[in-house]
């Protein structure tokens, strides 16, 4: 394993998920890839979306990365990447445009009925994605 990809969200099981992922780059020597993204969707029209509003989504992004980058220990390789759009959509891209071994995500939680009403980011990426997918709860 050379590359693991971790989605963050700043969730507590995106928490976890940075600090399983850390071992496991640790002891493989994988280098490690968390990812923000942005969920514009969630963030009332994109047309209405103001300088103003995209910069503090920004700022709340790069406050994520700094906590997971926070919980690498100096002996193992970590890179940044921030992106806006729907979370799995953007997640399977990366993994199609990068290779990774394993994505170490967090699971939200959300419970049968919200999970089957929303969706689930963890789900979809599961059964998507074409490389291995540990979810942590």
């Amino acid at each position: 394993m050379k590359n693991i990809l971790v989605p963050v969200d700043g969730s507590d099981s995106a928490i976890r998920a940075v600090k399983i992922a850390v071992d496991l780059a640790a002891s493989c020597q994988a280098k490690l890839m968390f990812l923000y993204v942005a969920n514009i969707n969630q963030l009332a029209i994109n047309a209405c979306l103001t300088d103003a509003i995209l910069d503090s989504v920004n700022k709340a992004g790069d406050l994520v990365l700094e906590q997971a980058m926070a919980e690498v220990s100096e002996s193992v390789a970590a890179e940044t990447f921030s992106e806006t759009g729907s979370p799995a959509v953007v997640i399977l891209d990366f993994l199609e445009d990068h290779p990774v071994d394993l994505v170490v995500m967090g699971s939200r939680g959300l419970g049968v009925v919200k999970g089957v009403l929303m969706g689930s980011v963890s789900q979809y990426v599961v059964e998507q994605a074409k490389c291995p997918v540990l979810v942590v709860k």
